[in-house]
């Protein structure tokens, strides 16, 4: 008993001490090699491995061996794979019971050049996919490690693992955008592809990634993650290559800027990109890009950049709607001002808001004579939309400046920018001359009307004779509109009191007006437009000519007198007529030196002093384009009558001539005339004085005068004398 008692206690022992070594230190065999290589066979029949011994070690516990192998290589095709370590497990059951089968394989890699897996792995499937990645990828390093399971029947099952990181990667994608330095952590699991801590460098612009997911949904691939970076400085090439080909018309100069984004999308069979996704926040430090807009006539100190800094926006994008909102500061005058907006297009249907904050800067309104106070602050804000036709509403506008308050409502703009309607118009400001101005614009049923207590006109009648503005016709309403002001102020010495009447709007143009006025003592004014077919008539007679002939720079001292205005426009000529009756000048310098030039220094004197009478002006002109071709203006009054002719090309040239001769003169040579001197002039003449021919030639800043005497009348200046003798 005692011996089997000792035999048994050593075999114990034996046994025990063999599970502490298999259990720990293991053994190295080559009989299970053909097993591993007949499941790799699996995978491909044409992959050839080199396996060297296997060390086997116990897991007492499951009941199981573990199996490793160290330093194989993979081959196909003479491309060489090496692996680190090859793992599996093996059931001691299933060795008991002659069922020897492994049930899974773990892989592990060495570093490995990205560029010749990928080449092994298309040895094993040549998609066009694959030939694009090896053509992307420039270099890198990869390690794996890979979990395959089989089931019953030795085949794969859909549940292989693989992860491991990747190092020093280099993409390049059109020779023109390159990523370096990539560095990422990858793990997949059962078609779901995790990268994580990513980093990478995109034309030398770092960025950073905590997480992208690729997941395999049907049969597209669906990709969505983060992306962040630190503040990034731009250049032009990279503005040239970013930026520009997604923002076109932006004029970008320098961007500086930090971001952190979110983003979705899916990949189809085809690398078609679909259903995108990005939710953005993005701090610009500054941008700067070329101002291409025609500011001036509202921001007199605009520069040639608009600069954007310390600006916030959050930006979204999800299935056609785009959204994005922004604050910052905008510089371009000479301080810098507030910018808030906010853009949405949805399904190509564009609505926009946006309130502009300026404080240290002038704002103007040239043609409504207003101008912010350089202390104040003002507000603009408004909002609209833009439709798929292009049509523009602006649902509001308003401009707020302490009390000044001007605000429009519903205006719709066509693609030419014209205003095509509108809801309303209110006018509530103190303008440059200190007036205060109360106008409403108002639609009321199928016309519009025109109402207000007063309204300082003084700058818009300087801007309607002299401003040749471009593209100035933006009014393109069909439409009547009725006209009620109570005061409007025409100079610092003429108002104008009930101006009522209507006008109506056609094509862009006015096609008919009746406005009627009121001076003091009675005196008024008439203004009408009325088209027949292709003929527009336009007529205005005024009782004070002063609030219109004044504005003109080379005559001055001009006195009393009314106007009468007659214009036909046919296509693109107008014949007109200009007749001014019973007025004074003090001062017309051109004339002044026609006079001294012909040794009139009386007449001169007096027109220079107290100035000289006419009772009438005639002017007759046509104008074609630049061309005005002036075919007389004669003046008559008792001191001297003057005759001329000639043309003005609008930025070139003027050129006139005429006749100038003292009254005197006229009377002298008509009261010599049998029988009809009498009747005219009487038998009183005054002195005999010449007369002078003259030419007036050149630029309009730089004209230049010469005088002729003259012994004979020309038989045009003595009928036209005549016409006016006779009809006074």
């Amino acid at each position: 008993m005692k011996v089997i008692s000792k035999f048994i206690i050593i075999l114990l022992l034996l046994i025990i001490v063999s599970l502490f070594y298999l259990s720990f230190f293991g053994i190295e065999t080559d009989r299970f090699n053909s097993q591993i290589l007949n499941k790799i066979k699996n995978i491909d029949k044409n992959i050839e491995v080199e396996l060297k011994k296997i060390r086997l070690v116990l897991d007492p516990f499951s009941l199981k061996l573990n199996v490793k192998t160290v330093g194989s290589k993979i081959k196909k095709q003479n491309k060489v794979i090496e692996i680190e370590n090859i793992k599996t497990q093996i059931s001691l059951k299933s060795i008991i019971n002659n069922k020897f089968s492994i049930q899974n394989l773990e892989i592990s890699t060495k570093s490995l050049e990205i560029k010749n897996l990928i080449s092994f792995i298309r040895s094993f499937e040549n998609s066009a996919e694959l030939f694009i990645l090896e053509r992307t990828v420039d270099k890198g390093y990869l390690i794996a490690d890979i979990k395959v399971e089989f089931d019953s029947e030795g085949k794969i099952k859909n549940n292989l693992e693989i992860d491991g990181f990747i190092k020093d990667a280099k993409l390049s994608f059109l020779k023109k955008y390159n990523i370096q330095n990539l560095d990422l952590i990858f793990d997949y699991q059962e078609n779901d592809l995790i990268l994580s801590d990513i980093s990478f460098s995109l034309n030398d612009l770092n960025f950073l990634s905590d997480k992208i997911l690729l997941k395999k949904l049907n049969n597209n691939l669906i990709v969505e993650g983060n992306t962040n970076h630190k503040s990034i400085n731009i250049d032009d090439k990279n503005l040239d290559l970013l930026i520009k080909p997604f923002f076109s018309k932006l004029d970008l100069k320098t961007l500086k800027f930090s971001s952190d984004n979110s983003f979705k999308f899916e990949i189809s069979k085809k690398f078609e990109i679909n259903n995108f996704e990005i939710k953005s926040e993005i701090l610009i430090n500054e941008l700067s890009t070329i101002n291409n807009l025609n500011l001036k006539d509202f921001f007199p100190n605009v520069k040639k950049d608009i600069l954007f800094s310390d600006s916030k926006l959050s930006i979204l994008y999800k299935k056609d709607n785009f959204n994005i909102n922004g604050k910052g500061n905008i510089l371009f005058q000479d301080e810098k001002d507030n910018l808030e907006f906010s853009i949405n297009n949805k399904n190509g249907v564009i609505n926009f808001k946006s309130l502009l904050k300026i404080q240290n800067n002038p704002f103007l309104i040239d043609y409504l004579n207003y101008e912010k106070d350089k202390k104040s602050e003002i507000y603009i804000n408004y909002e609209g939309k833009q439709n798929l036709k292009k049509e523009t509403l602006i649902k509001k506008f308003s401009l707020i400046e302490g009390k000044n308050k001007i605000e429009l409502k519903n205006l719709i703009f066509n693609k030419k920018f014209e205003i095509t309607k509108l809801e309303s118009i209110e006018l509530d400001y103190i303008d440059k001359e200190n007036e205060k101005n109360l106008l409403n614009f108002k639609k009321k049923k199928n016309s519009y009307h025109l109402k207000g207590t007063y309204f300082n006109a003084n700058k818009l009648i300087d801007d309607l004779l002299f401003e040749e503005k471009k593209n100035s016709k933006i009014l393109n309403i069909n439409s009547d509109i009725a006209v009620d002001i109570e005061k409007i102020k025409l100079d610092n010495k003429y108002n104008l009191s009930s101006l009522v009447g209507d006008m109506t709007f056609k094509n862009n143009e006015i096609e008919k007006t009746n406005l009627t006025g009121n001076f003091a003592d009675n005196k008024r004014l008439k203004f009408t437009i009325n088209t027949k077919q292709d003929n527009k008539i336009t007529t205005l007679f005024i009782d004070n000519a002063e609030p219109i002939v004044n504005r003109y720079k080379f005559i001055k001292g001009f006195e009393e007198g009314s106007l009468d205005f007659y214009s036909s426009k046919q296509f693109d000529e107008s014949v007109s007529q200009l007749k001014i009756y019973d007025f004074k000048l003090k001062e017309l310098p051109v004339l002044t030196k026609i006079l001294t030039l012909a040794s009139l220094q009386g007449i001169a004197d007096i027109l220079s002093g107290e100035g000289i009478r006419f009772e009438e002006f005639e002017m007759k002109f046509r104008n074609r384009g630049n061309l005005m071709t002036i075919d007389e203006i004669y003046a008559i009054g008792p001191a001297i009558s003057v005759l001329m002719e000639g043309y003005v090309e609008k930025d070139k040239i003027v050129s006139l001539r005429g006749t100038l001769v003292p009254a005197t003169t006229i009377n002298k040579f008509i009261g010599s005339l049998p029988v009809l001197g009498k009747i005219l002039v009487g038998s009183k003449t005054g002195e005999g004085v010449f007369g002078v021919s003259f030419k007036i030639k050149g630029p309009a800043n730089k004209l230049e005068t010469s005088v002729n005497p003259i012994k004979t009348l020309t038989p045009r200046f003595i009928t036209r004398t005549l016409e006016k003798i006779k009809k006074n």
